[in-house]
């Protein structure tokens, strides 16, 4: 019997599927900030100390959530994340993209892979879709408050998460089978049946690490923001992805039949694959 090939949607979450950083659906606004103050003292703690940015923000709330009697719980972060704007037709994707893997006898499988927090995607509407959340995580204290970045999630750090989805690693802490070598007929999702979205800087190694590896890179942009549409074009011109595409994920969006044409190429290369071993 042949096995149905799996394969791995990868998203990275801000400016992806949603339109904005998640941090600005309601944390912001609760520490009284606009985006824009809370993003200039992040950039001017990692300049100041040559930091990284995602430990940066990641103190910052936990400074100005003390400073204004916060409490930061994982419940509370799940709170903010009920609020995170999403992209047009983001809500119904998931599901389409599975029922059209199904009629065409590919097994579908979604992850994030993002520099933003766990907990707060976990309490997003389309949490429920994901395989499993590759993010940045706090470390909590006896009362249940976050204390301390756990997982800083930082642009070459992605790559890291490619190989344990590959691998179909989903420990965090893990860091030996990850790089032990493995056979490609061992790896659960080969790297060719990946199909990775991003939008900016961060994503770029993963997306360079996907395309290189014989998968698909996609840069998604806002269609009223130009200079992300540059964005994506120059990452296009660079031979970082393989396509751009608005940031639209309805049933008759060119992201949908993009990523239609890429699972029928990729169920296509499977059979060959199988016919290639008759003996």
């Amino acid at each position: 019997m042949r096995r149905k090939p799996i394969v791995a949607l990868i998203y990275d979450f801000d400016g992806t599927l949603s339109p904005g950083n998640m941090q600005e659906f309601g944390f912001i606004q609760a520490i009284g900030q606009t985006p824009e103050e809370f993003w200039t003292k992040s950039d001017g703690i990692a300049r100041g100390q040559d930091a990284s940015n995602i430990l940066s923000y990641m103190k910052l709330m936990i400074d100005e959530a003390r400073k204004n009697g916060i409490s930061l719980t994982r419940e509370g972060f799940k709170k903010y994340g009920t609020d995170i704007k999403l992209y047009e037709g983001v809500r119904e994707w998931f599901r389409n993209v599975d029922q059209y893997g199904k009629e065409h006898g590919v097994v579908i499988e979604h992850y994030i892979n993002s520099s933003g927090l766990t907990e707060i995607i976990e309490g997003s509407p389309i949490a429920r879709f994901f395989k499993h959340v590759f993010a940045g995580t706090f470390i909590y204290d006896e009362k249940g408050e976050a204390e301390w970045p756990g997982i800083a999630v930082d642009y070459t750090g992605k790559t890291q998460y490619l190989y344990k989805i590959s691998k179909g690693i989903f420990s965090a802490r893990d860091s030996k089978r990850v790089n032990e070598s493995w056979a490609d007929d061992q790896k659960r999702i080969p790297f060719e049946q990946m199909i990775y979205f991003g939008d900016g800087e961060t994503d770029i190694p993963s997306m360079k690490l996907v395309k290189s590896s014989g998968g698909n890179a996609i840069a998604v942009f806002d269609p009223a923001r130009p200079r992300q549409k540059e964005t994506a074009r120059k990452l296009l011109r660079q031979g970082r992805v393989n396509f751009i595409t608005p940031a639209s994920y309805t049933k008759d969006s060119r992201t949908f039949r993009l990523v239609c044409a890429i699972i029928d190429r990729i169920k296509a290369d499977s059979e060959l694959k199988q016919f290639s071993r008759y003996k």
